[in-house]
């Protein structure tokens, strides 16, 4: 049999090396960059033409190169960082292999300009996969500029693999802030096409930090800095109040290298464990400074990856240095007993002609009880008991009115089975209620219910069963609704008349719906309940590219990071399909002015940096479509928010019907599970010996 294997010619092995490097533009702008750091630039600029597929520029004033290093930088295994076995563990550069400027020369039309200060003239390589085709003298400034045109040319197969524009400028944005971030000390500059993007001038790290982030960051920022034997930690937290929706403000830098690292990163939670909202994510900067014969870089052909000698100790210094962060900048939670409340001062009762005693037993330090009592009172009430006269004072604060407003409203939705429920539990008597004729009196000799609670217009009490007298409790103030809102707000009907199965719907810790039906039971998850109600309904939404929307009365601005905005731009079309209405304003910053109907108010930041995070990690082996991503991602958020709250039977019997219009009514669009059906065998399965 004739020999069958063979060496592959050198630009196969270049195309193939290649895509260990090369994945998209941004991989050619990572690599081009760190060159330029590694030449010692102090002024580096990037332009892009269409997303970089046209064209990847790289122009920097470091040291240039000679003609025969300018011919050597295209070759294969050809660096200068390197000479011996000994220097692989002692690197201090970004790039060391020699295979960057090779593999990208492979698959794309390269021209390279370079000049040493020294000379006069400087050196013009033109090169097209992997082939030399002209080299010449030509006049040029100091320093080097590398032109990618036309990235993948001679591979057709992986060029239609890049994503959209604003895909890939995402990840061209991700590598630029990269680079930029951990060099402060150089100015950089991005152009797209032929626009300034960023102009980031030589600076301090929090400088560069606003520049390149935005302003929202220049009063969040906490100084981190932790120096060991063994490791130094420098650069900046973000206090607890800035965290967002959204992680992709976390910046690991290890010997001046981005790096990622799950382990790292959940160290610093650990430090800012108790101070943050549930489902956000804290931003950082982190510098991270070591031997490089403790860490192995050559794990990853992009080298963002990165094992250290001794992770453990590194994890408990990390930690230690975010958390004594936090603590030097008084950001653990504590009660403000110097806030201003904005109350006036209680004035002291007085008696008609002269001022009472405050010190006397029937003196009424709070005004609002007082309030309550006399709205409470009898009517055969004597005039004479009412002698006192009270100036209330200013109206409290907004967050106070809305708290006793939450407060008044739980107690008039407070239904007869709950009070019973809960006064059978601790023992105390009920009494029976039963609704007067519309032509009845109310008797004026009325008592409390059970734990001081007065009587609704509308109901009297029948004396219970006899039974030991139970303590009196101390009265509880309370303002009675109006005639007029307890006429607007009847008992609500059971479920004859509803289309869904069972006739009563019971909340079971704020989380599930108990419905009886005729099999047995079915248990319903509330929350995975609305994800599916409305992800059916943005769904049809999407496809009539029109919805129900709500105006906010003052628009709210939101800035965001040039990656997330970069997102917003390429899900805009949906976003306004569900409802959501926003102009540009500014720089990375839009200005919203309307919100799906059913989206709550107040929520529209969060809500929006959700979606941005969500559809960003979204990608996965089945590649979904844009609209269908955004329906989930919408729908999986809205209801997140509704979780743990409190139904009325109106709202618990409209999401059973609701539910079961749906077309898939058992899954959420993910597919987990929305009910259960306890069939009446079951049941009596368990009772049974």
């Amino acid at each position: 049999m004739a020999d069958i294997i063979q060496l592959l010619p050198e630009y196969l092995a270049n195309q193939i090396a290649a895509g260990e490097v090369v994945q998209r533009p941004a991989s050619a702008v990572k690599e081009l960059l760190e060159n330029a750091v590694d030449a010692g630039a102090t002024q580096v600029q990037l332009i892009i033409k269409d997303a970089g597929k046209q064209l990847v520029q790289v122009v920097d004033n470091g040291q240039g190169m000679s003609p025969t290093d300018a011919r050597m930088s295209l070759e294969r295994h050809a660096t200068s960082k390197i000479r011996t076995t000994d220097d692989l563990f002692r690197i201090r550069t970004l790039g060391f292999r020699g295979e960057a400027l090779a593999s990208i020369a492979a698959v794309a039309q390269v021209e390279l300009r370079t000049k040493q200060r020294d000379q006069d003239t400087g050196t013009l390589l033109l090169v097209e996969g992997s082939q030399i085709t002209s080299q010449q003298p030509v006049a040029c400034p100091d320093g080097t500029s590398i032109s990618v045109k036309n990235l993948f040319f001679n591979v057709p197969a992986r060029r239609n693999f890049l994503k959209s524009n604003a895909v890939e400028m995402r990840h061209i944005l991700d590598e630029f802030q990269h680079v930029a971030l951990a060099n402060p000390h150089i100015s950089f500059s991005l152009f797209q096409n032929e626009l300034e993007v960023f102009n980031l001038p030589a600076g301090k790290l929090s400088q560069r930090i606003v520049a390149l982030l935005g302003n929202g960051y220049k009063e969040q920022l906490a100084q981190v800095e932790e120096v060991t034997p063994f490791l130094t930690v420098k650069g900046y937290i973000g206090k607890p109040e800035s965290a967002k929706k959204s992680r992709g403000d976390q910046f690991f830098f290890v010997n001046n290298r981005f790096i990622r690292s799950a382990y790292l990163n959940h160290a610093v939670l650990t430090a800012y464990e108790g101070l943050l909202p549930k489902d956000t994510h804290p931003f950082y900067v982190l510098f991270l400074d070591l031997d490089p014969k403790s860490i192995d870089i050559n794990v990853h052909p992009t080298k963002t990856e990165i094992k250290f000698e001794d992770e453990k100790t590194v994890y408990a210094i990390v930690r230690a240095a975010a958390k004594q962060s936090l603590g030097l900048h008084n950001m653990a939670p504590s009660l403000d007993f110097d806030g201003n409340v904005n109350f006036a001062p209680i004035q002291p009762l007085r008696l008609s002609g002269q001022e009472k005693n405050p010190f006397d037993d029937s003196f009424q330090p709070d005004a609002l009880a007082s309030a309550a009592r006399a709205a409470a009172k009898s009517p055969g009430r004597p005039a004479a008991q009412d002698a006192y006269e009270r100036q209330l004072p200013p109206r409290p604060t907004e967050q106070a009115k809305r708290d006793l407003e939450e407060f008044y409203k739980s107690l008039s939705q407070l239904s007869v089975p709950d009070v019973e429920h809960e006064a059978t539990a601790v023992g105390v008597p009920v009494p029976t209620i039963v609704p007067l004729a519309p032509d009845e009196d109310l008797p004026a000799d009325d008592g409390p219910l059970p734990g001081g609670l007065p009587l609704q217009a509308g109901f009297t009490a029948m004396p219970a069963a006899a039974g030991p007298p139970a303590p009196e409790p101390a009265a509880v103030p309370v303002v009675l609704p109006s005639a007029s809102a307890a006429a607007a707000s009847p008992e609500l009907p059971l479920r004859e008349s509803s289309t869904g199965p069972g006739n009563k719907v019971l909340q079971l810790h704020q989380h599930y719906l108990l419905v009886p039906v005729k099999s047995g039971m079915m248990l319903i998850d509330q929350v995975a309940a609305r994800e599916r109600i409305l992800y059916e309904q943005y769904t049809q939404s999407l496809e009539r590219e029109v919805s129900a929307s709500q105006t906010l009365l003052f628009p709210r601005t939101i800035t965001f990071t040039p990656q997330d905005f970069a997102i917003l731009r390429e899900v805009e079309e949906s976003l306004r399909s569900l409802g959501f209405r926003f102009t540009d304003f500014g720089k990375h910053t839009i200005a919203v002015e309307g919100i799906p109907a059913d989206v709550p108010a107040r929520d529209e930041k969060e809500l929006l940096e959700g979606l941005i995070e969500q559809f960003r990690t979204s990608a996965g082996p089945m590649r979904l479509d844009r609209r269908e991503q955004m329906a989930r991602a919408l729908a999986r958020r809205v209801a997140a928010s509704a979780s743990g709250a409190r139904l009325s039977e109106r709202e618990m019997t409209a999401i059973v019907d609701k539910l079961f219009a749906c077309s898939v009514p058992n899954y959420t669009p993910d597919g987990r599970r929305t009910l259960v059906m306890l069939e009446m065998g079951q049941l009596q399965e368990l009772f049974r010996k």
